[in-house]
């Protein structure tokens, strides 16, 4: 999976599990009313030099949402992207499990600074802490980086079931990246451990865990943890990718290989409300919002399951985007929610530049 970039343009077309960007201590509140027609254009620029084969997006600006896409949902067909579809979220996850685990730590279950060889024995090197793995600090090598997911080699495993252990293993069979704590690096492999965490603690899946907590209180009724199951449920875009010369749909693939990492299904009206209501304070107590948004020297871009980016106009954007084979996704919101935006963006196999990301971040949040 990729490594980190800034904002939309990095995750459009890209088999992606993360974001990046820059941090600012005071952030500046996006303001002005959203131009629909800009928006429209910076779709349609994705979808035809981009990158992305169908793109749908909702936008919340005070009192005014819209949602808008482009593209189509099929290559080869004339039907246009579902604007209620369903999607493969990728790294968004990461913010559902994080949220999980900080539910916890406030019931007393889970402390952020203990080892997580308390819960897990053996699982993980010395040192490293629960809060080190939320925050990408751990230093345990991206599992992904030992996966064959480029094209070619993603089409040989896209059925395989994959055991979370199965992919911590290949993470910790390779050294540290750096001591816990001394640096960051963006790793899946961390949010492997934080799922099996939550299974420990819980003695369930890790899926029930938010569906219990966070799918169910807030309605998200169209948000899944599928596990093995490779279809999308719903109204859906398809994704792609090439191989040898031949356009290949990906739509359909086991994403036991994303697990806790990424392997959510969801739609941007589910996504738009829980980022809402988590911002809000609905979702965590205050102390467990605040360690959530919280970044530092070591991780100055990213909090627990958050990322934290300043646009070039200086607005602060608080979210996460990432992305599986075929599909990425953006999620992100000032802090304050009163601006936000969701967006889903199917692969085309024949590539693309990234043209009109920047354009649609600017006109939402600047």
């Amino acid at each position: 999976m990729r490594k980190r970039g800034i904002a939309l343009a990095a995750v459009v077309g890209m088999a992606a599990l993360g974001i990046g960007g820059t941090a600012v201590a005071e952030p500046v509140e996006a303001s002005g009313r959203i131009d629909r027609e800009v928006v429209q254009a910076a779709l349609d620029k994705l979808t035809t030099a981009g990158g992305a084969a169908g793109a749908q997006v909702r936008i919340t600006n005070g009192r005014q949402q819209f949602t808008a896409r482009s593209g189509v949902a099929e290559i080869g067909k004339d039907k246009p992207v579902p604007p209620d579809g369903r999607f493969r979220v990728g790294s968004i996850t990461k913010t559902f499990v994080s949220t999980v685990v900080l539910q916890l730590v406030g019931e007393g279950r889970v402390a952020l600074d203990e080892p997580v060889g308390t819960y897990l024995p053996g699982l993980v090197p010395d040192g490293i802490t629960v809060r080190h793995v939320l925050q990408h600090t751990s230093g345990l090598h991206n599992y992904t980086e030992s996966v064959a997911l480029d094209p070619a080699g993603f089409e040989r495993i896209r059925f395989k079931h994959w055991e979370p252990r199965e992919l911590v293993a290949l993470a910790t069979a390779k050294p540290l990246d750096f001591p816990p704590g001394t640096s960051w690096n963006y790793s899946n492999t961390n949010y492997v451990v934080a799922g099996l965490l939550i299974e420990e603690v819980t003695g369930r899946p890790y899926g029930e865990a938010v569906e219990k907590r966070i799918l169910r209180p807030l309605g998200l009724r169209s948000t899944s943890v599928p596990g093995d199951r490779v279809g999308i449920p719903g109204p859906h875009a398809h994704g792609y990718y090439r191989v040898d010369g031949k356009d290949v749909d990906v739509t359909r693939l086991n994403p036991s290989v994303a697990y806790a990492a990424g392997e959510m299904i969801s739609t941007t009206a589910d996504l738009d409300r829980f980022v809402d209501a988590l911002l809000d304070g609905r979702v965590l107590a205050p102390a467990q919002l605040a360690e959530l948004t919280k970044t530092t020297p070591v991780s100055s871009e990213y909090g627990l399951g958050l990322e934290v980016s300043e646009l070039p106009c200086g607005v602060t954007v608080y979210g996460h985007s990432g992305g599986i084979p075929g599909y990425s996704s953006f999620l992100g919101s000032t802090r304050d929610t009163k601006t936000r935006l969701v967006g889903s963006f199917t692969s085309s196999p024949a590539g693309g530049d990234g043209a009109g990301a920047q354009e649609l971040l600017t006109e939402v949040f600047c």
